[in-house]
């Protein structure tokens, strides 16, 4: 350390810096002075000259009869130690000396700005894969962990500054992180179902699992947590443990893909049972629904043939009726002798029932005709589509023109139909090819255009 000048009562004038390179905490001491050779170690002058550079923080421990008190200067700073500049040493030293005599001070200097790391190594340790926990595989966890002191005041009462040793620090720290990451780790493969012989393939999963259950417990040594990286994750697959769990998980593993694929077969034919069953049914509820109308198409043609039939019966009667009033007693003597007023009526009334009866026949001829020239409903074809691995429908044709047009039919959707011995895309289907025929292309702009005159001879 460098010499700043002479004071007036005597003592050495001392500049107080830190020159050090890398560092947690530093104790700063006068030139010459070696640890607890003399109390003048912590006796400073006033005038002396702190120097605490951008990233760093002195602080001045006073200790005093009634505890320890602190100043703390926060860099960069440069400047005499005067007592407005130390709230702290104004009040516990007056200034009856003039500003020159000495005052006892341990002066530290603590670092804010860099970045320390801890590098750790949890050696072989027991982890069981949770579907065979009879067969413990040695695992080794390595690392780096980096953290940072940015609370200096929770810092200091935490940790003895007069003391202080980053190595021990560091080891102190590193214990808690081999203790703790061989507790969490042990725990990944149960806690994520995770194959143990698959641990080391997922080094980022973990890295992250373990800095977000170590954050707290880093914080209670008074340093922020940065963060954690594992380097490497290692089995020993060289253990008896390691070829045993290897053959034991790849069987399982093989077992549970071929139940997996069964299971996936018989799902799948499970569906496709169903699919044609539903099918099969709205077939069948399609068929009998068209038999019920031509049904009813017929019972309404009989009906009206029935009905025509009941008025020629009733006609029928009436006439013979009508035929008797021509020998009705119409005020005679009742000898039964022909009633020409009797016969009259009975001839007018007849005639009128007679043309009805015959309007009533051409009607019903007419009809049945009508009915003979009229052919039956065209038979619609129904499709079922495929979309998106899920069956719809079925669709007539005009429903599957529509959906073309739509873009929901397209010639690589599958179609099917009743008679079809297994699905088929909608562009291979004959029947179906005119639904996906190009569209004319549009006129020209303007209309057509106007030909030239034709030629005259």
């Amino acid at each position: 350390m460098g010499l700043f000048g002479k004071g007036k009562g005597g003592g050495l004038m001392n500049v107080i810096r830190c020159d050090e390179k890398e560092y947690l905490v530093w104790k700063w001491r006068p030139q010459g002075q070696d640890v607890n050779t003399t109390s003048r170690e912590n006796a400073i002058r006033y005038g002396s000259s702190l120097r605490v550079k951008d990233g760093e923080v002195a602080v001045f421990v006073y200790r005093q009869k009634d505890g320890v008190m602190q100043d703390f200067i926060v860099g960069p700073y440069d400047d005499t130690i005067k007592t407005a500049n130390f709230p702290v040493l104004s009040s516990i030293v007056g200034m009856a000396f003039g500003g020159e005599s000495p005052f006892q001070a341990e002066v530290y200097f603590i670092n804010l700005q860099g970045a320390n790391q801890v590098r750790f190594a949890v050696p072989y340790f027991d982890v069981a894969d949770p579907r065979l926990p009879d067969y413990p595989v040695p695992v080794a966890v390595r690392g780096t962990m980096t953290f940072a002191l940015e609370d200096y005041r929770g810092f200091i009462k935490l940790n003895r500054l007069a003391d202080f040793s980053l190595d021990e620090f560091k080891r102190q720290i590193k214990d808690v992180l081999v203790r703790k990451i061989k507790g969490l780790v042990s725990n990944i493969p149960l806690k994520f179902g995770m194959p143990v012989v698959q641990i080391e393939r997922q080094i980022d999963e973990i890295s992250e699992y373990l800095e977000e259950n170590l954050k707290e417990r880093i914080s209670e040594f008074g340093v922020k947590f940065k963060h954690l990286d594992v380097g490497a994750i290692e089995i020993d697959k060289e253990s008896p443990a390691y070829l045993q769990v290897k053959d034991l998980t790849g069987d399982i593993t093989a077992r549970t893909m071929r139940a997996q694929a069964d299971l996936n077969i018989q799902n799948l034919k499970d569906t496709q049972a169903l699919n044609m069953e539903n099918m099969r049914e709205t077939m069948r509820i399609q068929r009998e629904e068209g038999q019920y109308a031509q049904h009813l198409q017929t019972q309404q043609g009989n009906f009206g043939a029935y009905s025509t039939g009941l008025q020629a019966d009733v006609l029928k009667t009436a006439a013979q009726n009508l035929g008797t009033m021509g020998t009705m007693n119409m005020g005679n003597a009742g000898d039964g002798t022909v009633n020409p007023a009797g016969m009259m009526t009975g001839m007018m009334m007849g005639g009128a029932m007679g043309s009805q009866m015959a309007g009533m026949m051409n009607n019903m001829g007419q009809q049945m005709q009508n009915a003979m020239n009229t052919p039956p409903p065209v038979p619609g074809v129904q499709y079922m589509l495929a979309v998106n691995g899920q069956q719809t429908g079925p669709y007539g044709m005009a429903q599957l023109q529509q959906l073309a047009q739509s873009g929901r039919l397209t010639k690589e959707t599958y179609v099917w139909k009743q008679g079809m011995s297994q699905w088929e895309l909608a562009g291979n289907v004959q029947e179906l090819s005119a639904l996906f025929a190009p569209a004319c292309p549009p006129p020209p702009p303007g209309g057509m255009p106007t030909p030239p005159p034709p030629p005259v001879k």
